[in-house]
């Protein structure tokens, strides 16, 4: 293993560069890059500031191993399988570890996050708390950058010396500078050429597969790759299961992306995460996350022979979810384990999918209880066991399952009232209230929108007397008072919109409301009961007519 050094500005030359040493790539078992702007910003900061960036590994190699290129216009929505480089069984590099940092300077030093680029505050650099920035960076629009910001990627790539670099600068300025200032530029630009051009800041090491073709074969590689990753944050357990497949599936990352995209197109969340670990399920190998599953090559192969019946039993269970049930966008799903039973019913049970009885009665009672919150694995698989013996999705089998490891069903009054604007559950319950609204518009900002009945704004208003001083300067209504579901209604985002609700109060916004669209929402139809002075009888009325609407549920299963 050797140690090699390079400047900044070589380095990220040779990225997705061939003529460089072959050029340095990321391999298929890489995640995708997920730092935010500002930690790239802090990065620089940190560069500048001279503190280490750590080393990197790097794998020299010829074999036929999928790659990818390095993001040069990062944007959110691109797709990984864009940046796929043809197979080749020549010299190249591969980033094992320190992607997110070598990433980050591409994108700062030869591209842009979001159709912005990096720009440098040439005045910066006071002195600061070690955890606070010193020298500023940000990600601007060129049409909307002036002094003292100036394009970082420009000084940096600039053959000037750094004298006549801040010349430029302090000439370009479109003031008059203090000699300060002009010290300050003349100062930042050394620095720039100290880090980034001239030190050699990065440090790599290399494991040699060409001259040493014994020392590293694949599966050590993949396996230095884990151990490389899996010390810190930086990868999570699936990330480090799923580097594990894709050195035996060139096409997993592909074949992943596509069904995730098919399941996630509608308003749902799925997650690379939860796809593996309903794999494990569906194969009884134990929902829970082993390495050692995966580093089973038999179970890698079963998982791929089997993956074409794996993926359409989640789309399937996914297309019921979103046809017919309650639960038709992300938000009303505060837990997609208790799915994991479902689908390895229509996996196993294929021929039975089609007469399934009570999936809504399981899945609103698991969903409002949190029966498969905290960590569920040992459930999941008792679950599962009870089905595989009777071949059936009996649910008050799988409910006794549930409260033998411990786990409520109980759906009571504080189910429904314990939730407030913003809980994970509101949306769970305003999908079962508001059957008629539609939850998976194609534009994002159609969807439906909680909204406060009586008005936050207002309710902030009403005060109450202090008891130590007798002024009348204390808020009578605390947030968990203005945000209880007994305040709350669902609005279509036009409802809700520029020119809708927004801080109307109930006594005009009900005024001219039919008795329907009162009942919709469980509006109690006094309207006295609609005046600020007649909040609480309200609230109290209004919660009589939420139980009355979810009776049915509040018992025991």
């Amino acid at each position: 293993m050797k140690n090699q050094k390079e400047t900044i500005r070589k380095m990220v030359s040779y990225l997705n560069n061939e003529e460089m040493y072959g050029g340095f790539w990321l391999p298929n078992i890489q995640r995708p890059f997920v730092w935010r702007e500002d930690q790239i910003e802090r990065l620089f900061d940190s560069i500048m500031r001279e503190y280490p960036i750590s080393t990197l590994l790097v794998w020299r190699t010829k074999s036929r191993i999928r790659r990818r290129k390095f993001i040069d216009n990062y944007r959110s929505t691109i797709r990984l399988t864009d940046f796929y480089v043809p197979e080749d069984d020549k010299a190249k590099l591969l980033v094992l570890d320190g992607q997110q940092r070598l990433q980050s300077l591409f994108i700062g030093l030869k591209g842009s996050y979001e159709k912005r680029e990096l720009y440098f505050d040439v005045l910066s650099g006071d002195l600061v708390a070690p955890e606070d920035i010193r020298y500023k960076f940000k990600f601007l629009d060129a049409g909307k950058a002036a002094f003292p910001w100036v394009k970082f990627k420009e000084t940096v790539f600039s053959n000037d010396l750094s004298s006549r670099i801040a010349k430029s600068i302090i000439n370009s300025a479109g003031r008059e500078l203090t000699e300060v200032e002009k010290e300050r530029i003349e100062d930042n630009v050394a620095r720039i050429s100290k880090q980034f051009i001239n030190e050699e800041l990065v440090v790599y090491q290399e494991l040699d597969s060409i001259d040493n073709t014994d020392a590293y074969r694949e599966d050590d590689v993949v396996e230095i790759f884990i151990r490389a990753n899996s010390g810190g944050t930086r990868l999570g357990k699936s990330d480090l299961l799923f580097s594990l497949l894709t050195s035996s599936w060139e096409d997993a990352d592909e074949r992943m992306e596509e069904l995730l995209d098919d399941l996630n197109r509608i308003g749902y969340d799925f997650t690379r995460d939860f796809i593996l670990k309903t794999c494990l399920t569906l194969l009884n190998k134990g929902a829970s996350y082993e390495v050692g599953k995966f580093r089973d090559v038999q179970i890698r192969q079963e998982l791929i022979d089997k993956w074409e019946d794996i993926s359409s039993a989640i789309r399937d269970v996914k297309d019921y979810l979103s046809s017919k049930t309650f639960i038709r966008t992300d938000r009303a799903m505060p837990s997609y384990l208790v799915l994991i039973p479902i689908i390895y019913f229509r996996y196993h049970y294929r021929e039975k999918w089609n007469t399934v009885q009570n999936i809504d009665e399981y899945l609103l009672r698991t969903l409002l209880s949190g029966a498969f919150s905290g960590t569920p694995d040992n459930l999941i698989d008792r679950c599962t066991r009870v089905i595989a013996a009777t071949g059936e999705f009996n649910v008050p089998e799988i409910f006794g399952i549930i409260r033998e490891d411990g786990r409520s069903l109980e759906i009571v009054e504080n189910t429904l009232f314990g939730q407030y604007y913003g809980s994970k559950n509101v949306h769970l319950i305003f999908n079962l209230w508001y059957r008629q609204f539609n939850y998976t518009p194609a534009y994002q900002n159609n969807l439906p929108q909680v909204d406060h009945i009586f008005p936050q704004s207002l309710l902030r208003k009403v005060k109450k007397v202090n008891p130590r001083t007798g002024r009348q300067d204390l808020l009578r209504y605390y947030q968990e008072d203005r945000d209880q579901i007994a305040n709350l209604m669902l609005l279509t985002a036009e409802e809700n919109g520029f020119s809708g609700k927004r801080d109307i109060p109930p006594n005009e916004w009900f005024r001219d409301k039919d008795d329907a669209y009162l009942d919709m929402h469980l509006i109690p139809k006094n309207p006295e009961l609609w005046e600020l002075d007649n909040y609480e009888a309200f609230i109290e009325e209004r919660k009589r007519l939420i139980l009355g609407k979810f009776s049915h549920i509040l018992q025991r299963a």
